[in-house]
C-alpha cells in the first residue's frame, strides 16, 4: 500500500478521527492570511495599551484628589491650631503662661504688636496660668510696635495683679525689646546674654555722589516745601538734618522716661545706661537693667513656683513659610528698605 493510501486510512498509522473531532473540524474558521494576523495582534496590543493607560489615569486622578483633600485639611487643621491649643492649655491645671518675642519687632514680622498683645491676652486670660514670662530674643525694631506692647503690659499688669510678668532674654535683648521687657515685674538673662542699647537710630543712603559721576540729573516735582524730605537722590540740608535730630532725640526721651518708669531706682546711677551702649547680662545686674541671672525654666520653678510652661505665642503659619522659603517676600523686602529710611530703637 502506498504511503498516501496508509496515512488515510483509519487503520493503517494513524487513530480514527472521532465524531466529535469532525464535528469541529467542521466549525473551523477558515485560516487568516499572516499579514492581517499581525494587523490584529497590533490592534488588540493597541486597544489593551489604551485601557492600561485609562487604568493609571484613573488611579492618579483618585490618589491626586485625595491628595489635595489631605492637604487642605491638614491646611485648615493648622490655622485653627492657635486657637485649640490656647483651649487646650486653659484645660489643663496650673501653669506658667509662656510668650515668645523673638526677631525683629516690626507691624510686618512675626515679632508684631498685634501678635505679642493677642498672645499675652490670652496668657493672662487664661484661668489657671499662675504667671507669665516674656522669653526675648531680638535686637529691637519700631519704636512704635514696642510702644504698644509696653502699654498693654502696663495695663495686663493693672488688671490682674495676682499675676506677675517676668522678663527673660536669652541671647540677645535690645533696643526695642528691652523696651517691651522693662514693663515686666522683673527682668532675668543669662550672663552673657546682650542687654540694653538704650538710643534710636535711623538711617539711609545718599547717592548724589554716583549720579554726579555717571551725569545723572534729579527731577523731582513737589508740592509743599518739606514733601522731598531727606531725599537720598538730593544733597542733605542742614535744617532737615537738624529737624530729623530733633525727631530722634524726642523718641529717644520717650525711650528713657518708659525705662525709667519700668525700672524705677533698681537703676544704677551711670550716664552711660541711655547711651546707646550694650552690655553683657553680668553687667546689666550690676547696673540694674536685670534683676537676676537665669533662664525660663529657672523662672518658672524657682521665681513663680510652677515648672509647667504652657506657649501662648503665635506662630508663623506653614504656608506663610513654604511662601517665603520661595522668595516671595524677597523683592519687597528689598525695595521697601530702599525706598525708606524706618526708624528703629537700637
Amino acid at each position: 500500500m502506498s504511503e498516501w493510501e496508509s496515512d488515510k486510512h483509519p487503520g493503517w498509522g494513524s487513530e480514527p478521527e472521532s465524531g466529535a473531532n469532525r464535528a469541529a473540524g467542521s466549525r473551523r474558521t477558515p485560516a487568516m492570511p499572516p499579514e492581517s494576523a499581525r494587523d490584529w495582534k497590533l490592534i488588540e496590543k493597541l486597544v489593551m495599551s489604551l485601557q492600561s493607560e485609562q487604568r493609571k489615569s484613573r488611579r492618579w486622578g483618585i490618589f491626586f484628589k485625595l491628595l489635595t483633600f489631605g492637604y487642605l485639611f491638614a491646611l485648615l487643621l493648622m490655622i485653627q491650631f492657635p486657637l485649640s491649643g490656647a483651649l487646650e492649655s486653659a484645660a489643663k491645671g496650673k501653669h506658667t503662661a509662656l510668650v515668645e518675642i523673638e526677631g525683629t519687632i516690626a507691624a510686618d514680622e512675626l515679632a508684631s504688636a498685634d501678635n505679642i498683645v493677642g498672645s499675652l491676652r490670652e496668657a493672662f486670660e487664661a484661668e489657671n496660668s499662675v504667671g507669665v514670662i516674656l522669653r526675648i530674643n531680638s535686637p529691637g525694631g519700631s519704636p512704635v510696635q514696642s510702644g504698644y506692647v509696653y502699654d498693654e503690659i502696663v495695663r495686663l499688669r493693672g488688671e490682674y495683679p495676682e499675676k506677675k510678668v517676668y522678663a527673660v532674654i536669652s541671647d540677645i535683648g535690645a533696643s526695642g525689646a528691652y523696651y517691651i521687657a522693662a514693663a515686666a515685674d522683673e527682668i532675668y538673662a543669662d550672663k552673657a546674654s546682650l542687654v540694653g542699647s538704650i538710643g534710636v537710630v535711623a538711617g539711609g543712603f545718599g547717592f548724589t555722589g554716583i549720579m554726579d559721576k555717571l551725569g545723572v540729573d534729579r527731577r523731582l516735582y513737589t508740592a509743599g516745601e518739606n514733601k522731598a524730605f531727606l531725599d537720598p537722590f538730593s544733597p542733605e540740608e542742614e535744617e532737615e538734618v537738624k529737624f530729623w535730630q530733633d525727631v530722634l532725640e524726642t523718641t529717644h526721651s520717650q525711650f528713657i522716661e518708659s525705662v525709667r518708669k519700668g525700672r524705677g531706682d533698681r537703676l544704677a546711677d551711670d550716664e552711660q545706661l541711655f547711651s546707646g551702649l550694650v552690655w553683657s547680662g553680668e553687667q546689666a545686674l550690676e547696673l540694674g537693667l536685670i534683676d537676676g541671672l537665669g533662664s525660663s525654666s529657672h523662672v518658672a520653678r524657682q521665681v513663680i513656683g510652677q515648672e509647667d510652661l504652657v506657649d501662648y505665642s503665635r506662630r508663623e503659619s506653614p504656608f506663610q513659610n513654604i511662601v517665603d522659603q520661595f522668595g516671595v517676600s524677597v523683592g519687597s523686602g528689598i525695595a521697601s528698605y530702599l525706598a525708606e529710611s524706618r526708624l528703629e530703637l537700637r
